[in-house]
């Protein structure tokens, strides 16, 4: 291993860390007068996840300049966020699914009100820390405030839930399927690099069009290789339930294009994540090619 690799990796396992310590003193902080609840939230939030959306706060962030101390509430609110979003996505209402992060979901463990409640507590607690947060200037905080809950809303994952639900044993197109993926997925992981991004107002148009196209590759790049998952791994190895697209008759990406031409189409946005970031400074650029490779590599 190179000393450039070793310190990249150095980078992520002590930022990583400080944010997982940073999770738990300030959900600790916040709890409310309802122990059952608290505990709900701990579990859909602490106990395990990837931390590929904060990463992406840090990476961007570090990107255009800013340490990840300037971050650590941003990255904070995004993990909220998606530990809801996950929450809500396998109550029985929705993708009714049993299996999450290698254990029985929210709603086995605690029971179907509290999970619905543990995620209402959890999407409202991301833009709390936000709000009252002293990292940033208030127009820093404003920007990454819009970012989430446009990502989280109408336009955004609730409107891709929406769709997918509605289109469950139904045929879609692939662009149609592209544009469920993006608003479902992938509006929370652009949200994660602007989030970082927007803490330096002088970023140039050319460096944020650059990480937008990143984001965007992304995005999509994070459901193909979900949908591939789904064909080739087992429950064990995923930590959620494999096979379980083509059990509820759902469109993916290899069911609409075939696993070969799917694993195609990862190769390219993987090529055109790393040439988009490219517009950023060869010095700081490595924590977001990193994450492309751990994300277009991911085994889980």
């Amino acid at each position: 291993m190179t000393l450039a690799q070793t310190t990249r990796l150095n980078w992520f396992d002590s930022t990583r860390a400080g944010l997982e310590h940073a999770l738990a003193a300030k959900l600790s902080e916040f709890e409310g007068p309802s122990p059952v609840l608290n505990e709900a939230m701990a579990y859909a939030l602490l106990e395990g996840g990837k931390r590929l959306r904060a990463m992406l706060v840090f990476s961007a962030g570090h990107a255009v300049g800013t340490p990840a101390s300037e971050l650590t509430d941003a990255a904070c609110a995004i993990e909220a966020m998606h530990a809801y979003s996950l929450v809500h996505d396998d109550l029985p209402s929705m993708d009714n699914d049993v299996l999450r992060r290698g254990k029985p979901t929210c709603h086995v463990k605690f029971g179907e009100a509290f999970a619905l409640l543990a995620g209402d507590a959890l999407q409202t607690l991301s833009f709390q820390w936000l709000a009252q947060s002293t990292q940033g200037s208030v127009q820093v905080r404003m920007q990454q405030i819009a970012a989430l809950a446009g990502a989280a809303g109408a336009q955004g994952m609730a409107a891709g839930q929406s769709i997918d639900l509605a289109h469950v044993g139904k045929g879609m197109g692939l662009e149609a399927l592209e544009n469920m993926h993006a608003r479902k997925t992938g509006d929370l992981i652009k949200a994660s690099v602007r989030m970082g991004y927007v803490s330096n107002p002088d970023l140039s148009p050319v460096q944020k069009d650059g990480l937008e196209a990143y984001a965007h590759c992304l995005g999509l790049a994070y459901q193909v290789i979900d949908d591939i998952l789904d064909v080739e791994s087992t429950s064990d190895v995923l930590g959620k339930t494999s096979g379980k697209d083509a059990l509820n008759n759902k469109p993916t990406m290899v069911s609409l294009m075939g696993l070969g031409q799917a694993k195609q189409l990862l190769a390219r946005l993987r090529e055109e994540a790393m040439a988009a970031c490219a517009v950023i400074d060869p010095q700081r650029r490595s924590p977001l090619e990193t994450l492309v490779e751990l994300i277009t590599n991911r085994k889980s």
